[in-house]
């Protein structure tokens, strides 16, 4: 693929991602910066993303929708316990280890993302707020207590002892973690170990709101930063999306690594269109 650009000479796609990245390397040089990533952080850590070039149409279940009766939950937790062992297994890529390690040199000031699967912290990132919350937590919508995912996860085994080896397999990974999975009527629930109330994953649904303090947070960190790094997120929701608009009513410039276009390409200083692993790995290499 070709580009004219504007003294009349062709510019291959390599040659203006090159440019881009360039660009990108200049402006993040000597400020302190705050990143904020989305599904595509994880794509080559073999989680599906939401909105990226070739993702199907996806509809996922609502707060409403999860809180509407036992069979919306037998619904969502037979798809959930069949991708948990799939994402349990999934590990930090070159992109999130890139992350990591700016963090360690002193040129990350702090991460928000918007990812449930945990990956940034098994990477080594430690200043990070988790916008949407972990899958590998419960909580109780009763008593509010928070427990570990793995062991629902053993609990549930126990109670559908036949679900792993007939279905685990062939059936799609979806990018909450869950798979394409159409008959769950044969699926057993199990409630709360301390008040016997419903289980919900840790995690924010559509239809939610994210809980304040991290919010507050986020935009605490925007204002601290010298610029804000995007990387792999569609900003197709508010709640990644405002920080862009934030950073930049602020004057704080905008780098933004995507496949594809974004909510934010018209707040971006510069938009590089490629992956996260590769481009976020040449970064730490020239910061």
């Amino acid at each position: 693929m070709v580009e004219t650009t504007v003294d009349g000479t062709r510019a291959s796609a390599t040659e203006r991602d090159a440019d881009d990245l360039a660009r990108a390397v200049r402006l993040l040089t000597g400020r302190p910066i705050v990143a904020l990533t989305g599904a595509g952080m994880s794509t080559d850590s073999g989680i599906p993303d939401y909105r990226g070039p070739g993702a199907p149409p996806r509809r996922p279940m609502t707060y409403q929708e999860f809180c509407s009766g036992p069979v919306a939950r037998q619904r969502y937790w037979a798809r959930s316990h069949l991708g948990w062992r799939r994402l349990a297994h999934s590990a930090p890529n070159d992109g999130h280890r890139a992350l990591a390690g700016l963090e360690a040199r002193g040129r990350l000031l702090f991460l928000i993302t918007q990812n449930v699967d945990g990956l940034h912290a098994e990477a080594g990132t430690r200043a990070q707020v988790e916008l949407h919350g972990r899958i590998d937590e419960v909580i109780c919508l009763q008593c509010r207590t928070v427990s570990s995912r793995a062991e629902l996860h053993e609990r549930l085994e126990s109670v559908n002892p036949l679900v792993d080896a007939a279905a685990q397999d062939h059936l799609a990974t979806a990018p909450d973690g869950d798979v394409e999975l159409e008959d769950t009527s044969g699926f057993h629930l199990v409630d709360c170990l301390v008040c016997g109330g419903v289980l919900k994953p840790h995690v924010v649904f559509f239809g939610e709101n994210v809980p304040r303090d991290r919010v507050a947070r986020c935009y605490a960190a925007v204002d601290a930063a010298g610029a804000l790094l995007v990387a792999g997120s569609s900003l197709t929701v508010m709640s990644g999306y405002r920080f862009v608009r934030h950073a930049a009513a602020r004057g704080i410039p905008v780098v933004i690594v995507n496949r594809g276009t974004t909510r934010g390409d018209p707040q971006a200083t510069v938009k590089i269109d490629a992956g996260c692993s590769d481009t976020l790995s040449q970064l730490f290499d020239s910061l």
